[in-house]
């Protein structure tokens, strides 16, 4: 055989198998480098030559940035999810056949639902109203408002819905409007009770100072009786101005307690001396009924006082002569928040007057309240709203048990000294 071709042989062959070798290492590399991306590596590859190492380096890069991105993502995420679990409103995510794809605490809260991922909107919701609002919102495309009155849980609901253009579907936000309802009806039946109740007053004084004005005042007899007519309504806007801003102080945490121990017994003989006179005039037997080893109880004196004082007089004014106001004391006790009892002195004031009705006594704790025209007379109607707050700040509890034309008790609470 020629040398020649045998020597040119042996160098394709070498040539052949170099190129072989790099080809198998290469891939091997390649191999390597793959299963290194599988698994996120973050480093470079180890490698003897140049060939891949930049390719790896800018890899690797993108990874890197990558892993930022996700972690950047997770965090919003997270933020976003804590944002939405505590989120008083109601949020419901539905793709765009109306299937729930994500919801909030508050929307699972409003609804009654424990599970609303995957239910249709229908379902979740359930009242028709807002099911309409969503439907009008998939059809046009623009977001929806609707309200709602649930008179079963006298709640109130307002519902909007927002399209979103991309993903077809919607988002759905459920606020609670029950407390911004209850406030705008305190708001509105505070500003009637007060022109109402300062009407009377300005009307009376109004006509009492023309009647003056048109001789009156000359006349011996009827002038001072119209100046005493003037004086008492002057006195009673005075005391309605003064504990307007008394229970404005009040219900607005500006009254600080003055705490101590008292002696209920003590108490209460204070408050009816304070009455007896008032109670003398209108021919009514005033007396304190209460043991003298009751536990004390930790409260502040003037204000405990004033809450009995109001007692009495409403006792007082609607009892007929020859009947009787009677101020007791006993031992009581009320949960606490674990279900314990909790040492309680419970006082009452119970009189022989007309009574309230039954369908009157959850309300005569409001402002203004009035029962009917037979209980009016003197008063402004908030004797009673003060003495609630004087009370719950306390910790105590005050409430009424009437029976009409047999009389009334009132009774509240307040802990004792352990």
């Amino acid at each position: 055989m020629n040398p020649i071709l045998i020597a040119v042989a042996v160098v394709v062959a070498l040539v052949g198998a170099w190129f072989a070798w790099r080809y198998i290492d290469l891939r091997r590399r390649l191999e390597a480098y793959t299963h290194a991306l599988a698994s996120t590596a973050r480093t470079p590859l180890p490698m003897a030559s140049k060939e891949l190492e930049d390719l790896s380096i800018a890899v690797n890069s993108l990874i890197l940035d990558l892993n930022q991105q996700l972690a950047g993502l997770n965090e919003e995420h997270d933020r976003l999810a804590t944002v939405l679990d505590q989120m008083t409103d109601g949020v419901l995510i539905a793709d765009a056949e109306g299937r729930v794809q994500l919801s909030n605490p508050a929307a699972r809260r409003l609804f009654g639902v424990r599970d609303a991922e995957g239910r249709s909107i229908t379902e979740v919701m359930r009242y028709h109203q807002l099911v309409e609002a969503w439907r009008r919102c998939q059809d046009t495309q623009e977001m929806q408002s609707e309200s709602l009155e649930v008179p079963a849980r006298r709640q109130f609901l307002q519902l909007i819905v927002v399209p979103d253009r991309h993903a077809s579907g919607s988002l759905l936000l459920v606020q609670d409007l029950t407390r911004v309802r209850r406030l705008e009806t305190v708001r509105r039946d505070f500003i009637s009770n007060i022109s109402h109740e300062l009407r009377t007053p300005l009307a009376s004084l109004k006509a009492l100072t023309e009647t003056l004005q048109g001789g009156a005042l000359s006349d011996e007899q009827a002038g001072p009786w119209f100046l005493e007519r003037i004086s008492a309504e002057v006195d009673a806007l005075t005391q309605m101005a003064q504990e307007l801003l008394d229970l404005s102080r009040i219900e607005s945490g500006q009254v600080e307690l003055d705490l101590e121990d008292l002696q209920p017994r003590a108490l209460l003989e204070g408050a009816a001396e304070r009455m007896r006179m008032q109670a003398e005039r209108a021919e009514l037997q005033l007396r304190v009924e209460c043991a003298e080893e009751l536990p004390a109880v930790r409260g502040d004196h003037a204000r405990l006082e004033q809450v009995l004082v109001n007692l009495i007089h409403n006792a007082v004014k609607f009892t007929p002569p020859g009947g009787a106001v009677v101020l007791s004391a006993n031992q009581a006790s009320a949960p606490n928040g674990e279900g314990e009892p909790l040492p309680m002195v419970r006082f009452a004031v119970r009189d022989t007057g007309i009574g309230i009705p039954a369908d009157d006594l959850p309300r005569i704790f409001e402002r203004f309240y009035r029962v009917d025209k037979s209980r009016t007379g003197g008063g402004t109607g908030l004797g009673l709203s003060i003495g609630r707050h004087i009370v719950e700040a306390h910790q105590g509890r005050i409430w009424a048990e009437s029976i009409e034309g047999e009389g009334s008790t009132f009774y509240f609470t307040i802990p004792a000294v352990k």
